[in-house]
């Protein structure tokens, strides 16, 4: 009702208190209800917002990986998958799942804030850096892991902390780093620099999980214990890159397997996953892409991975948004050097792509057929 009331005083201020759907995420409530201000309940009006952030936050993507790489066409397909993927669905045709669109665009804006810091350091340019990521906070607490990808940025492609990695033939931010030589005293300048946000992320973290459990949402460890949550976080972790990879058998709701998952799935999940990694680090001298990548996509998964327990799902698609985010690069710049030494190499990615996308996008419409009403 608060929300169908429009955006009034009692509204604003119940914005802020209210821990509603055990989530407190005062900016999600007032954008829903600025949409009522401007559509009343017609539904085509509110996914019209949450198009317009999707593809803002599209559009975002590709410029910041253009202006920090360089490269214009890994950028934009970058951006393409993020744009189209089948699992991205979720995330904007649900309306009630606004936070998901509205924070990755203070997302987006947050990082752009960091480059312009990067290039000219400056108080005013932090504070900024601040209020954008304080913003995202309060629109979906998932944000907390961004202040660790900044760090990765550093590394790759800002360059801020170098560990004698090759150059990849691709252009680094042009402003050079002031940072102390040593990459032990580069990475802990580096951190030191982002305490405040890591302060703020903690803080998101604390008010979220005293919400949820408030809420009754958080899982109690004899329903979901410890053994049974990493198994499920290691498994949803593989399960998400084959949705990626082939996004088939797509739900709004997958049910938490409990104490009916296979142990031998977990322990060759971990397995997987922990040779890709040491793969991806020991090939980062040389493509620190696909390290930030892989640890991009590891990182920023922590917050809804299961390891604390909210609802009865294993897993969502709209828990990918951002994580994803970290494959696409990972394949972008990796293709394209696998294929270097091919005599048709151009015409060959171009085709590859174009399939690709356009088959993404035949899922996507196949898939945004199933979002018609509450059933």
């Amino acid at each position: 009702r608060h929300v169908q009331a429009g955006l009034t005083r009692e509204s604003f201020i119940w914005a802020f208190t209210a821990t509603d759907t055990a989530n407190w995420h005062p900016l999600t409530w007032i954008s829903l209800m600025l949409d009522f201000e401007l559509y009343g309940l017609n539904p085509a009006g509110h996914h019209l917002t949450s198009v317009f952030f999707h593809l803002a936050n599209t559009l975002l993507l590709f410029l910041l990986l253009k202006l920090m790489t360089g490269a214009f066409w890994r950028s934009a397909l970058v951006a393409a998958l993020f744009a189209l993927h089948p699992l991205h669905v979720e995330s904007v045709a649900w309306v009630a799942e606004r936070k998901d669109v509205l924070s990755t665009l203070f997302w987006m804006l947050t990082l752009w804030a960091y480059l312009g810091y990067v290039q000219r350091p400056g108080v005013r340019r932090y504070l900024l850096i601040l209020l954008l990521f304080a913003l995202g906070l309060m629109a979906k607490p998932m944000l907390v892991t961004l202040p660790c990808v900044l760090l990765l940025l550093d590394y790759w492609p800002l360059k801020r902390i170098k560990i004698g990695q090759s150059a990849s033939g691709l252009p680094a931010a042009s402003q050079p780093s002031t940072i102390a030589e040593k990459p032990g005293g580069q990475a802990f300048r580096l951190l030191l620099e982002k305490t405040p946000l890591f302060v703020l992320a903690a803080v998101s973290s604390f008010v979220t999980f005293i919400v949820q459990k408030s809420g009754g949402a958080v899982g109690a460890l004899e329903v979901y214990p410890i053994k049974i949550r990493v198994a499920n976080a290691l498994v949803s972790y593989v399960k998400y890159i084959v949705k990626m990879i082939w996004p088939q058998n797509l739900a709004v709701f997958y049910p938490h397997p409990g104490q009916g998952l296979p142990m031998w799935q977990a322990a060759a999940a971990g397995l997987l996953l922990l040779l890709i990694s040491i793969a991806v680090i020991r090939a980062g001298r040389r493509q620190p892409y696909l390290a930030v990548g892989w640890l991009w996509y590891l990182g920023t998964l922590v917050p809804v991975i299961g390891l604390v327990q909210v609802g009865a799902q294993a897993m969502a698609d709209r828990y990918t948004y951002i994580p994803l985010i970290g494959l696409f690069i990972m394949a972008a710049w990796s293709v394209p050097e696998l294929m270097k030494k091919w005599h048709h190499r151009r015409a060959a990615l171009v085709v590859s792509a174009a399939l690709v996308l356009l088959a993404l996008m035949t899922c996507a419409r196949l898939q945004l057929s199933h979002w018609k009403n509450s059933i």
